[in-house]
Formats: C-alpha cells, structure tokens, sequence
C-alpha cells in the first residue's frame, strides 16, 4: 500500500530539524538498544495510560503551582511544600504527578464497576476519573478547618454497612466527621457522603466542588444551582444532591481564584461557567456552638437523575455484602490488626470482582491477566468458586484468533496464567473443565508451542519465549525468566485439562513440551550462573542480578515448578535478602521505585515455602505498611509511607494477603498437605482458639482450629476430600515436622520460647 513506502521518516526527521529538534528517528533507535529486540516496542496500552498520565501532569504544572492560595488535595499540599518531607524540586519536571502520597480507598457494592474513591483527608471522588468534593468548616472569627491542610486526620474502613470510609478531622476545637459508602442496587448506585460538623462559635459548613481529584486537575466548566435549592448540576450533566437544601451557594472562575475566596461575596448568583475549566463552588450551611450540623451529599451513578434517590436503597448494602461473602473462608485469630486487615483484603478482591476483575479502583480500572490470575487464585483459596468461575467464563472474549490471551501486546505470560488458574479452579472445586472451554484451552496451549523459540538458534535464549515487555516492572523488553516459568506451568495446565476431556494425544503432546521448555530453562541457568558465578535466577538471560530477578521467584511462588531448597531459588532469595530490603520491605528500582508490597509477600511466601522464619518479619512489614484503611498502593514511598506508584488501592496487593494468611495456616506441596508452618507463636500466648475455613485445597475443603494451652497446642482439622486423604504435615515455627498417620483429626505439640 502507498502508505509503506511513502518517505514518512525522511518527513518527519526532516521537520524536526528544521525547528531545532533533535532526530526523532534516530532518538527512537537509541532508546531501542537499551532493550533486546522484540516484535512489540512498548504495548500501546501501556503507552497511551503514560500519555493521559503525563498529559494530566502537564495540566497540573500549569494550573497549581502559581495558584498555591487554592485548596489543594492532600498530596499537593504536602508535595509543593518545601517544608514536607513529601516535597519535590519541579525545576526542569515538566509534568507534575502525584507521587508521593498515591493512597484512596474504595466504597461500593458487589458486582458493580462504580468506585468512589476517598483520599486520605476524606476528600470523595464520587465519578471515575472525574472532579471531587471536599468539606470544611468555617468559623467566624477563628482560622478555617481545611482537611487537606491538617497533620493528623484520623481514617478508617468499616463494614457496618456494607463498605464505609470514615473520616475524622479537628482542629482549633472544630470537629468535622465525614462517612462515605454506596448505596442502592449495583445497576443503579448512588454515592452517599454524610457530614456532620461542629464548632464551639457560630461559623459555615462547606461542601465544595473541587476541579480535581487524587491524581489532580479535572476540568469544571460549568456548575449550576437548582431552583429548589436542593442540588447542583455540574457540567451539564451530573447531579448532587443536597439534604438539607442548599442555604447559600457561592460560586467562582478561574480568574477569580478558590471559591474560599469569594464566599462572603454579597452578588447572589445560581450558575458559573469558566471557559479554563477550574469552576468551584461551596454549598454553605450554618453552625451554631455546640451543636453538630449535619448534611448528606448524593450523587447517582447509575442512569437516573431525580431526586428521590433514596427509593434506590430499597437492598441494603449490608444485606448485598452479607450474600456475596457468604462463601468466604472464615479467620479468627488473636491479632485483630491482621484480622482486619484478612476482612478488608477479602472485600476489596470482591468489589473489584464484579464480573472482570480490575486490579485497583481508579487508574487500574481495567483488565489484565496478569494480575487477574493472583487475585483469582486468592478468591479461590479464600471460598469464592463460584465469582472465580463468572470470571473464568470472560477470559475466551480476549483471546484472539490464534489462541493469544490477549491483554496487553508484548507480554508473553499471560496464556500460562489463563491455563494455570483454570487448572486451579478444577483441582479445587473438583469439577472438570467446561466443555466450552476447550478450544480456548487447546489454542491457548498451541499458543505457547509456537511462540517458543527454536532451540537451533546459535544465542543464549534460544528455545525461550521472545523477548518481551513481560510483566511491566521488570524492565526493557528481554528474555524474561517470568515469561517462561508461567508457559511451563500453562502447559503443564493444558495437558492437565486436555486430559480431564479425554484427548491423550494433546494432554502428552503438551507435557512434553512442558518438559522440554524447562529442560530449556534449566540448561539456560546453568549457562547464567557460569557467568555470574552463583545459582541466584537473574530476571534474564543477560541481565545481572538486580531488583528485576524478584519475578523469578515465581518459579517457587506461586508455581512450585522447584522444590523449596533448590539451590537457585535460595540464593535468588539470599540476595533479595541482603541487597533489595529497605526498611523491612522489598525496594523495586526498576519502575516502581518504591517499597512493594506484593512483592515483598512474594519473598515472604518463598520464605514460608522453605520454612525459614525471616518470612514472618517480612509479612509484619507489609502490615504496617498499610494504609489506616487496611490497603496497599502498588508502591510506597519510603520517607512519606505514602503511596508513589500505581493505583492508590492494588488488589494484588490484597490478594497476595489473603494467600499469605491461607498459605501460613494450609498449604499443598506435591502429594502433601502441610498445616500451620505460619502461626506466629505470639497468637499462642493470647491463649484464645484460632481457626481458619473451611477452605478449598486441592485435596479438598479443609477447616483447622488450633486451642493453645501453657507451653501446648491441640491442632485439630477436618478434611471434605475429594478422593484419598493426602499425606498430612503438621509443623508450628522453629518445631519439627511432625507427618501424621492416616485417619488422625488431632496432634498436640509442644510450643515453648519464641521463634
């Protein structure tokens, strides 16, 4: 076509250099030879999300940072502060991002892909990716309560009813009290914020429109009052209702500055409309000493617009929330930080399981099989077959032609994902595969055959997977260890299921490509640690041992293609160990360049595998790191505690604590059951009962109670198995392995000193 050979390179390089620029096309050629060559650059997902990130950044940098009279999110007024240690030098950064304190947390009902997300400071994100509402209250004659701007706030997740965050602010003897959740049916949501405020004077309550939201600017361009009073119309077409009507609403442009500034302003108006896109707005109510005042804010997300949206709340949320967690594997456990923590971790998975699964709330709103496998997985363990299974059924909608489970291009991991957790949902509801799944199974598995290299190549990845962008964080396009461990386990799952459907021939024809690709990857590693010098497992073939050789350890977790002590694995560790820690957890300097919770467990569970104790400081770490509303961002900063990658709430994060939770009380290895090699013997001290499931292995559902007496515990568990009992291990940190004869329910073992 006349598109290939019409001279666009000659074109563009030669526009560039007529206005100064540098040589695009030789630019892009350089950056290219910091990666090995592949046949995908960059996945164009991925780069269209960098180019609405940065181009947010570049709106940030020129409506902030002259504007700092404003109120601001929290993460700006600790970022442009010179005086928080979040603070940032802007110079030569020409778009400005949120990078420091990336922490919201999510309100919502089960199977509905609406998330209000609330900031730190309770400032409430009520439309995805869209602008915010803030509250403050303000006193005659004392400084005004500005949440965003205050130290210490106080936050918190409950289940009252169903999912809400709690926010508490004080200050100058002012209190102001704010709780968000969803309301309604999942098909017509309405977020619900309610607002009580008190101060020892007479003052104004505010409930502001603000033009941004946790990752910064939004544009507001138009903000109108109803003629009842009782709401506002923003942009022309969202709603927000007030309860009680509106006594007074101020309003402000761009050029006029923050609404803050204007609401003594003595023009009565009902409308703004600012061609820059930064309108506000505070709906004011007044306050009197001592007496707590009190709003509700409503903003529908469904299709309806009216008023009485409280004709939607005919399901409560508590009752949705009861019905979907019904399948839940239940904990109890002396520890009631790590207990809430289990039960946020669990709903967070749920609610963004609605059919899809989405990996966070806001700006990992969407799909990716990578990080839906570790989520499905944990759901699985966790008793939820049923919501796995719905979202199983998805997965044939991505799958191209060619049998590519599709989510990203580049990324050569994620058929062995899709196998392996459909192997693992048929391994642990003792159910065969679907019949309409199996072409989607034997394409998926044909897939990997194909795309593997040939082993006739005169280079060091020949007989690997391509050179790809592989699972993001890792590092430029490269033979990636990852990418080749999870075909093994794909295939090794397809010949599983092709058997399941009586067809011999592919279930032999993919073990022994399963068996051949890791005699690949064995006689690869060996060629590596000749050049390193040690076993440790790089993240490559050509790369030396850096952060990147985390993804590595997917070989043990979760896999368990190696044994636990297998050498490679325990210098891979060793050197995680003494070289990648920084203030208790794994510090990922490729990408995320901050503390990473999920791969920190991924160590812990390697750790935990191999029985050595350094797991438990590890899973300690990732607790304290987490927000005051039991979540993780994907990354964290190590000065801030805040936030400075991803999305604000990552729910691989929370699925990797459930896992470690499950995998500390039961966990397979092979033929065997192994129980309780993760009890911290601090919960023994409290003296209470402790018990975890009935949970799904693979074995079949398994329930563990364990009553700790003086210098004692009796472990007692029940076992619903699908065949034979396995082979049962029972061990308790720092004691030996005690196997027990068949038929035995009880074992009482010692457990003196600490571990």
């Amino acid at each position: 076509m006349w598109w290939r050979w019409f001279p666009w390179k000659f074109l563009l390089r030669s526009a560039a250099q007529q206005q100064g620029f540098l040589d695009p096309i030789k630019l892009f050629s350089q950056l290219q030879n910091f990666a090995q060559p592949s046949e995908v650059t960059a996945p164009t997902e991925l780069l269209r999300s960098g180019v609405i990130l940065h181009a947010r950044g570049l709106i940030n940098s020129l409506a902030i940072q002259h504007n700092l009279d404003w109120v601001w999110p929290y993460w700006v007024e600790c970022q442009y502060n010179p005086r928080n240690k979040a603070f940032i030098p802007r110079a030569f950064s020409l778009t400005q991002i949120n990078l420091t304190h990336r922490n919201w947390t999510a309100v919502g009902l089960p199977d509905c892909a609406q998330y209000p997300i609330v900031d730190p400071r309770g400032l409430v994100t009520p439309i995805y990716n869209g602008w915010s509402i803030d509250a403050w209250i303000l006193p005659l004659d004392e400084k005004p309560l500005l949440p965003s701007r205050l130290i210490n706030v106080q936050q918190k997740l409950d289940f009252v009813d169903g999912l809400r965050v709690v926010t508490e602010c004080t200050h100058e003897n002012c209190t102001l009290r704010s709780i968000v959740k969803m309301d309604g049916a999942a098909t017509d949501p309405v977020c619900r914020i309610e607002i009580y405020a008190n101060a020892p004077g007479a003052g104004k309550v505010a409930i502001s429109l603000r033009p941004y939201n946790p990752e910064g600017v939004i544009f507001i361009h138009d903000i109108a009052l109803q003629k009842d009073r009782k709401g506002l119309l923003v942009n022309r077409k969202e709603h927000v209702y007030f309860d009680p009507p509106i006594e007074q609403c101020e309003f402000s442009y761009y050029h006029d500055g923050d609404v803050l500034r204007s609401l003594h302003s003595k023009t009565p108006s009902d409308h703004v409309w600012c061609k820059v896109g930064m309108a506000t707005s505070a709906a004011l109510y007044s306050i009197y000493g001592g007496v707590t005042r009190s709003i509700t804010v409503q903003i529908p997300l469904g299709n309806h617009n009216a008023h009485n949206n409280s004709s939607s709340g005919h399901v409560s949320p508590h009752f949705l929330w009861k019905k979907n967690l019904q399948e839940e594997s239940p904990l109890k456990i002396p520890d009631t930080y790590w207990q809430f923590l289990y039960e946020a971790a669990i709903r967070t998975m749920v609610l963004h399981c609605p059919k899809e699964v989405y990996p966070g709330p806001f700006i990992y709103r969407r799909f990716w099989f990578r990080d839906a496998t570790f989520i499905l997985y944990a759901l699985l363990v966790a008793g939820f077959k049923e919501r796995v299974r719905l979202a199983l059924d998805q997965f044939r909608s991505r799958q191209t032609r060619e049998g590519y489970f599709l989510s990203q291009e580049g990324e050569w991991d994620s058929n062995g994902e899709a196998l392996w957790i459909m192997q693992q949902y048929c391994q642990m509801t003792d159910q065969p595969p679907p019949k309409a799944w199996k072409e989607s199974i034997i394409k998926a598995g044909r897939w990997i055959c194909k795309k593997r290299l040939p082993k006739t190549l005169k280079f060091k990845h020949a007989g690997l997977l391509p050179s790809g962008f592989s699972a993001e964080h890792l590092g430029p396009n490269d033979f990636y260890y990852w990418d080749d461990f999870w075909a093994v386990a794909g295939l090794n799952a397809a010949a599983f299921l092709c058997e399941a459907y009586k067809d011999q021939d592919l279930s032999i024809r993919f073990k022994n490509e399963a068996e051949s690709l890791s005699l690949t990857i064995d006689q690869s590693l060996l060629k590596v640690a000749q050049r390193l010098q040690r076993a440790a497992m790089p993240a490559s073939v050509y790369r030396r041992m850096d952060t990147g050789a985390i993804g590595s350890l997917v070989a043990g977790h979760p896999l368990r293609l190696i044994k636990p002590d297998d050498p490679r694995l325990k210098d891979t560790l060793n050197f995680l160990m003494q070289h990648c820690l920084i203030k208790g957890g794994f510090f990922h300097d490729m990408t995320h360049s901050g503390i990473n919770p999920y791969l920190t467990l991924h160590i812990a569970q390697a750790l935990l595998r191999a029985e050595d104790p350094r797991f438990l400081d590890l899973m300690s770490t990732v607790a304290n790191l987490a927000s005051s509303t039991g979540q993780w961002p994907e990354a964290i900063h190590p000065a801030t505690g805040g936030g400075c990658m991803g999305d604000g709430q990552h729910v691989w994060a929370a699925a990797e604590w459930v896992l470690m939770i499950r995998n500390c009380f039961i966990r397979e290895e092979n033929d065997r059951l192994i129980l309780c090699s993760g009890i911290p013997r601090s919960w023994f001290e409290k003296g209470k009962n402790i018990s975890f499931g009935p949970a799904p292995t693979s074995f079949g559902n398994v329930e563990i109670t364990l009553t700790p007496g003086p210098s004692n515990v009796i472990v007692s568990w029940t076992g619903h198995w699908y065949a034979r009992e396995p082979l049962i291990e029972v061990k308790i940190l720092n004691s030996k392995v005690v196997t027990v004869p068949q038929g035995t329910h009880t074992i009482t073992l010692e457990w003196t000193g600490h571990p």
